[in-house]
This record gives C-alpha cells, structure tokens and sequence, in this order.
C-alpha cells in the first residue's frame, strides 16, 4: 500500500469517527416538541432527571399559547378590567372618590405584553438554567426518532432523540359559516389584542373562553350578547353553576341567547350579522360591531408528520395514547391538550411531569378525575370530580349539600356576595366527589377541595376542620356540613 493512499484511508477513518462522535453528541435523551405549560415543564423534569433534552419551539418566544394568547394574557386583561369596574361601580360605597376614571386601552394592552413578556423570559432563564437546547423553528417526524426542524429563515436542523414528547397544544376552534377573518369575525387572539372597546360584542359559545373575555369588555363598557346552542351556560359543569352563575351575569347586563344554532357570520364593513336558528327554528339575525367566535380548541398537529413515525390520531386529531400517555410508537408520547381530556396549562404540567418520570423509569402518579377546572370570571367559578349530571348517569347514589356566599360575614364586608359551594358525598360512604363553586378567589379555595379529594376525606372530614374567620373558606364547611347531615350553622 503505497503512502498517499494509507493517509486517506487513515483520514477517512478520522472523519468517520468525529461523524459518529457528533451523531452521539446530538442524539437526545428527551426531545419535547412544543414549549407550552406542558412541555416546558416536561423538558424541566427531564433535565432535573439527568436527561440530554432539547426543546423544540416554532415562534421565537417560549410559552406557548398560555403565556402568549391564553391564560396569562386573559387574566391581565380580567384584573385590569375589575379594577376599573370597581372603580365605576363600588368604590364610591366604599368611601373612595375617584372622579370619572377612563379606561386608556393602549395602556391596558401595553401592561398585559409587559407581563406576557416577563412570563416568557421566565421560561427561557429556566431553560437556560438546566441546560436545555432550545431549538426554535417547524418540528417534523422523519422517524420515529428524528426530528428535522425548519426555522424562520429556512434553515434545516436534525436532531436526534431516544423519547420524543409531543406537547404542541391546541387552537381555536371554529364551525362552518362562522370562520374568522381576525377583523371583525374574531378568535380568543384577536380579542386580547383589540385597539378599541366594542360598542357590542357579540360572543358565540358560553363556555370558559368566552365568558371569561366577555367579562373583560363588559366591565370596559361594551354592551355584551351571547349565543349558545345549549340549553345552559358552562354546558360541561355541574347544571346549579350554570344556572346560578346566569343569573349574576344578567344582573351585569349580559344578554343570552341560548338554544340557538349558529348559521352564519358576516363582516359588513363596520359591522357584523349573526344569523341563527331558535329553539322553534326561526331565523333571527343579531348584530354587533364584532363577533368572538369561543367555540372551543381542537388539538395542533399540522406540519408534525404523524404518519411519519406511525403515530396514530382519532377522527378528532387528538392523539391517541394509554394511561402513560405513550402512544402506539413505544418511545413517542403526547400530552396537555393534544390528547384526550381537558385542555387546561396545569393538566398538560402534571402530564409533562409524568412522562418524564415515567422515561427514567420512576412510578409517578396522576388522577384525572381530580385535576380542577376554573372560570376566572367575576366572581369564579372552579370545580373538581364528578357533577351531578355525571353521578346521575352513573348511578351513583350521592348526597348533596350547599351553602351561599352571602351568608359569609366576610363577602358582605367585601361586598362580594354572588355565589354559593356545593359538595357532593357518596351517600354510602360520605366519601366526597365533586366540589363546585362559585366565588370570589374560587381559583384558590377549590385547592382545599382538591387535596381533601386526593386523600379520600369525607364531607364530615371536612366539616370537622376548623376554619379561619372571617374568610370565604368558611362556605367551605358550611356546604360540607349540609352535606353531611344537613346541619349548617350560619343559615
């Protein structure tokens, strides 16, 4: 073998191993595709567990819809607009002069991007923190294992990962004749963005969504209509929240129209036409300056290449996976609202936690039943385990107990007394499950709810507690006490 060629069989032998070396060193323990809640949270996990992780995000801001056009901006706007509407309504009984305050909405949109951003460099100091990859850019399935990431400025990136978590959320839904346009016609996005208060808005669907960011223009000024093809609001909660909590919000001013069937929506220039169909099947047309079309969210898949690694969707795009949310492709999994259950950012958390748990080979846990739902209204509305419809259906023979929130020495010297807790108990065993609320800081007060439920406490158990006073905590014992032996003390 004559010199020249001994050197480039020994080159190609260096470069097949810094090949080898390289293709070792971007080859993943965990790859997370999607940087919401859920996968944010997931790819923390996995760095805490000692896993090589790598995040996989196509806007240039970490957060996902949560923190950028959900939660975290919705609840901005909820404050800010609650603070005005006390300023207009119940400062003055309070003995707080304020002469004619104005709502300036740059400046309302301009605090709620200043949290919104915050939030979003809290995300990226905490992956920089566990040294996670942020990858930004399009994630693809080549394989089951490989991943080609196309960013903005069209550059193509494979990585490589021995776990593939696929937590890339959801989006606003929409039905046929109602399709937004984002000008007039618009989504829960457009409606955190608005550059001028609605003289009416019209709101189709009276689920979370919608009544949350209806609360925000009404207590801004804007005359508020809702259509909803369900016989109540919040059609998916225990049917006494539904009923109670209409009836608070047409005391605000808004109108309803329930039972009725969207049939078109259409942008005439400064105004929008809705038409649907009543209970009877009449046409009626109802007219507003713009229209939020809150129908729900539908799982994001678009672009992931599903059939490329063999994993399997069902006929509604969720992403069909067993009690580890593994799908059918062993080393793949999904979470948050890309899969069955309720789409909420603390759901698709507890499912990052878990997957990532479960990969390093941990035992985790997580109770579906127990994960609880929140309306972040005025006052709110939250809720853990089983409604009464679904205990019906079941053939679940419960006892039921309830207490009003006006009845609380503290909500009348807060002036808060819309509301009211209801406590369903096995009748059997008084085992507690459902819990539901309507109150101010429920968001808060459904956690004695959730961790009484986690330990399988009865409604005696929770009546037995002693609780502070004056707190709304206090309606708390109360249901449980009227669940128990309907015994209340303070009615």
């Amino acid at each position: 073998m004559n010199k020249d060629k001994s050197q480039e069989i020994r080159m190609k032998i260096i470069v097949d191993v810094c090949y080898l070396y390289l293709k070792f060193e971007t080859m993943y323990d965990v790859i997370v595709i999607g940087s919401g809640p859920g996968g944010y949270v997931a790819a923390i996990r996995s760095a805490q567990l000692g896993m090589k992780t790598a995040l996989v995000e196509k806007y240039a801001t970490l957060g996902g819809t949560c923190l950028n056009v959900g939660c975290i901006p919705s609840k901005a706007l909820l404050d800010s607009s609650e603070h005005f509407h006390n300023a207009t309504h119940t400062f003055e009984k309070h003995g707080i002069e304020v002469e004619n305050p104005k709502v300036n909405l740059k400046q309302m949109m301009e605090r709620k991007d200043e949290v919104i951003s915050q939030t979003c460099d809290g995300v990226k100091f905490l992956m920089d923190k566990n040294k996670i990859d942020v990858i930004h850019g399009i994630g693809t399935f080549l394989n089951n294992k490989t991943i080609e990431v196309l960013s903005d400025e069209k550059k193509k990136t494979k990585i490589e990962g021995k776990n593939i978590i696929i937590a890339t959320g959801s989006k606003p839904n929409y039905f046929p004749g109602m399709e937004p346009d984002k000008k007039r016609i618009i989504t829960s996005t457009e409606a955190l963005k608005m550059k001028e208060i609605p003289g009416k808005l019209l709101v189709i669907g009276a689920g979370v969504i919608g009544l949350e960011l209806g609360s925000v223009y009404k207590r801004l000024g804007s005359q508020v209509e809702v259509i909803e093809f369900a016989k109540q609001i919040l059609p998916t909660m225990d049917i006494s929240i539904g009923k109670d909590f209409a009836k608070i919000l047409k005391k605000d001013g808004f109108k309803f129209h329930m039972e009725h069937r969207v049939q078109s929506v259409k942008n005439n220039g400064k105004k929008v036409l809705v038409k649907a169909l009543n209970k009877k099947g009449i046409e009626v047309e109802i007219e507003g300056d713009y229209c939020l079309v809150a129908v729900g969210r539908k799982p994001f898949t678009e672009g992931l290449n599903l059939n490329g690694a063999g994993v399997e969707a069902n006929d509604r795009g969720q992403i069909i996976v067993n009690e580890d949310l593994q799908t059918n492709v062993p080393n793949i999994y999904a979470i948050g609202d890309v899969v069955r259950g309720a789409m909420l950012a603390h759901k698709a958390e507890e499912e990052g936690v878990y997957v990532a748990e479960f990969i390093s080979g941990q035992k985790p846990h997580i109770n579906h039943n127990l994960i609880p739902g929140v309306v972040y209204t005025w006052p709110e509305i939250a809720a853990v385990g089983k409604t009464e419809q679904e205990l019906i259906e079941d053939n679940i023979e419960f006892k039921s107990g309830s207490f009003p929130i006006r009845a609380l020495g503290r909500a009348r010297a807060s002036m808060d007394i819309n509301g009211m807790i209801k406590i369903l108990a096995d009748k059997t065993t008084d085992e507690i499950l459902g819990v539901h609320m309507i109150a101010p800081r429920a968001a808060d007060l459904i956690m004695e709810a959730v961790t009484a439920m986690e330990y399988r406490a009865s409604a005696e158990d929770l009546a037995r507690i002693c609780h502070p006073h004056p707190t709304y905590t206090e309606a708390i014992k109360e249901a449980a006490l009227s669940a128990t032996e309907n015994r209340p003390l303070h009615i």
